[in-house]
Formats: structure tokens, sequence, C-alpha cells
């Protein structure tokens, strides 16, 4: 039953396959989600920078229920990356968007958005025709969004609180290079708070065969890459876990000609805001000293990007959860490691003052991860999300994550012992 009622992945197979969802849902990709959800006899309303959807048969906006009983959020993201797929998979996008900067790229889903839009599809079609088993109150929330971290923030702006009933707890899910047909919980800590910083550095430029007429930015930024490093290493104890990276150095366009100025992509992961603090303290203390020591003419530029907040589930829900995936996935389900990746996805429940879960879905083809652990190198022969060769099995994962989000809410909505449940 389960199988016959998934639609394919969104951006991927049939005709949508090169077609990647990139930004905010614009209207055209509002359309397939409703065309799905229609065919069960429920509504959806695009206008909260998202999607959300209703039955039919209630003048309530935004909700999947018979009565309001108990209320419950299931999220997921929908947006591609500027990543060229080579998985050599049939229906691997060969799309193109602008960026940011209004260049064109390839994209694609190279992080399994469209897998979770598929997943609460099935998930919320699953339970619109089997109201038998639940009561109360389904809100099935399609964020876009979430790479650029803007998407919950969207609809927050756009008012999702105050046009919603509050619900009393939110669940999410998101696949990861673990292998398909497994599920993994974690109370606490899960997922990483992350800042991006864009540092300026400025020297003096100068004619490349007349480097003691210059203040190199290029050296300048060359040993700040190379202190960073020690931050980590040096500064934080060891049962304090942090990640930072400098993923871009931009300077100059010429091999004879010194530039006057040069420019570092950093990025930040840590769990809680003590070390975070403690990070971005030591980046803007290295930064500044390396300048200083190289008698740069004018202090560094640094400018805030993207931040995302920790998602640290809640320790009864996330209990309450694993049981139940216990129970119906057996020795498929476990805990999973903590992440350094980040989401947005909690600025919603946290919006609301309600508490969450959020959980992974294995999705790597099980006998390659089964080789790869066994060979120690599932570091190097699984696809990661974000890597060009990423590519979730599709079976059993779409399985898994309807599965999960349908198991998760009947944590909440099923119907007691002894009535019908």
């Amino acid at each position: 039953m389960v199988e016959r009622r998934h639609p394919p992945p969104l951006g991927r197979g049939g005709a949508r396959r090169r077609a990647p969802v990139t930004g905010p849902l614009a209207p055209e990709n509002v359309n397939e989600v409703t065309r799905v959800l229609d065919l069960s006899g429920v509504f959806v309303n695009g206008t909260l920078g998202g999607v959300l959807a209703r039955d039919r048969r209630l003048d309530l906006f935004g909700f999947l229920a018979i009565g309001i009983v108990s209320g419950l959020g299931g999220g997921i993201t929908r947006d591609a990356l500027p990543v060229r797929e080579e998985t050599g998979l049939p229906y691997a996008s060969t799309a193109e968007a602008a960026d940011s900067s209004g260049r064109q790229v390839p994209v694609a889903h190279a992080c399994g958005h469209d897998m979770h839009v598929t997943c609460l599809l099935g998930a919320a079609e699953l339970m619109a025709r089997a109201r038998g088993p639940w009561q109360g109150t389904l809100l099935a929330l399609f964020q876009p969004g979430e790479e650029p971290g803007d998407g919950a923030d969207r609809m927050l702006g756009d008012g999702l609180t105050g046009r919603v009933p509050r619900p009393d707890v939110a669940f999410a899910q998101h696949v990861l290079p673990y292998p398909a047909g497994w599920v993994g919980t974690r109370a606490g800590s899960f997922l990483s708070a992350a800042d991006n910083l864009r540092i300026t550095v400025h020297g003096r430029g100068a004619h490349g065969s007349a480097p003691q007429a210059a203040v190199d930015p290029v050296v300048m930024a060359a040993m700040i890459v190379v202190r960073l490093q020690t931050v980590v290493s040096r500064e934080l104890a060891a049962t304090r876990p942090a990640v930072l990276t400098v993923g871009s150095v931009r300077a100059g366009t010429s091999s004879n000609v010194i530039p006057d100025s040069a420019e570092l992509l950093v990025n930040v992961r840590s769990y809680d805001e003590g070390t975070r603090r403690t990070v971005l303290a030591a980046v803007r203390r290295i930064v500044g000293a390396e300048c200083a020591a190289s008698g740069a003419p004018r202090e560094p530029e640094f400018e805030e990007g993207t931040r995302f907040p920790p998602t640290v589930n809640d320790e009864a829900v996330t209990a309450e959860v694993s049981a139940a995936f216990r129970e119906v996935f057996g020795k498929d389900a476990g805990t999973a490691e903590l992440q350094s990746s980040s989401e947005d996805f909690s600025r919603i429940p946290d919006a609301f003052g309600i508490p969450y879960t959020y959980w992974a879905v294995g999705c790597a083809d099980p006998d390659t991860y089964r080789d790869a652990l066994r060979r120690g190198t599932v570091s190097q022969d699984v696809p990661v999300n974000h890597s060009p060769r990423f590519a979730p099995v599709l079976r059993p994962t779409l399985d898994t994550g309807v599965r999960a989000l349908v198991t998760a809410a009947l944590t909440r909505l099923g119907k007691p012992e002894g009535a019908g449940r």
C-alpha cells in the first residue's frame, strides 16, 4: 500500500528530473505539490513562504486533521545546490540556474530535499486516507530555503505562528549517508549551529617585481588560513567539538600584480553558545593580529553572513519516537551520530515554543555501505550530502522516510488502546 502511494521524488525521474528547485517555491512548484495532495482530498496553501497542507473538510488554514485534539508539525525542505551532478543516473539533473551573483551554474538536488518532499507527501496522503487509527490535527509543513538558511524565517515573517493554532510538538527528518532502510534518533544536541563570515584584509598593491613596495594581502591571507587551523586544536578542549573551515580565498587577477586586498570566506560550526563565542572571538583576534603583524594600512572588515541555530532534540519527545521506531523498524532503528551539519528547521518550533525531534533516514546503498564499513573507508567510498555523487537509493529510502513520519505522528495522534487503534 505504501509503495503504490509514493509519488516519484520531486526533481528526479520523469519530466521533472531536469528542473531542481533552487529558490523560494514558485507558483509552478506549489502547483506540483498541490496536484499530488489534491488526489487525497488535501488543500495546499503556499502563501507563507512555503507550503501548508490542510484537510478539505475543515475551515482551518494549514491543517490536515480530524478534530483538534493534538497538534504536530512535520517539516521538510525543498531547494537545490549549485553542484553539477555526477551520479550517472538516467534522471540526473542537467539544469542550470543563476546564483546570488547572477552567474549561471549547474544545480542538483545533492542534499536529498526532493526525497524529503516526496516522503512528506506520501505520509500526508497515507494519514489522509487512513483516518481510522488516529485523531487530532496534523500540520504538514513544506519549508523552502534551508540551504541559504532563510526559509524558516521567511515563513515566520509571513505570519506562520499567528495564522495556525499552536502545535504540541514538531517532527522533521533528513536523509544522511547511513544504509538505506535505517533510521537514527539522537536526544539532545544533534546538528551544529553555523556562522558564516566574509573577511576582507587590506594591503597595498604593487608590481609583482617590487614586493618591497607592497603590503601583500595574499601572504597575509595565507598566514591567517594557517593560523586559524589552531583554534579548534589548541584553544578548545577535546570535549568541546567544533569545526572551522576556510572555504574560499580570493585575491588578485594577474600573476605580476600584487593586489591591495584579499577575501576569505569562513564557516564555523559549534554546539553551544560558549564554544561559538570562543571560536568567533579567536577568528577576529587572529585576523586582526596577522594584519597588524603585516603592517596592513587598514583594519580588516568582517561581514556576518547566514547563521544557523543548533538543533537540540527534546529528550522526552525523542525517547518516545525512538521507542516507536524500534517497534516498527527493529534492528534498523538506532542512534545517529552527532552531526556537524546545520539546519534552520528549529526556528519554527522555537517560535511556537514547542518541543521537537529531528532524526536521520539512511539513504546509501546498503551493500556499498557494508563493504566500505568492513574496509574502514566509509568516508571515502560513501558519497555524502552536497557531493556531486550523492544519490539516495530510491527504495527502501522512500518507504522508510514515509513510515518514519507516520510512525512519529502516531505517537501523538494515535488513538488509545481499545479505541480502534
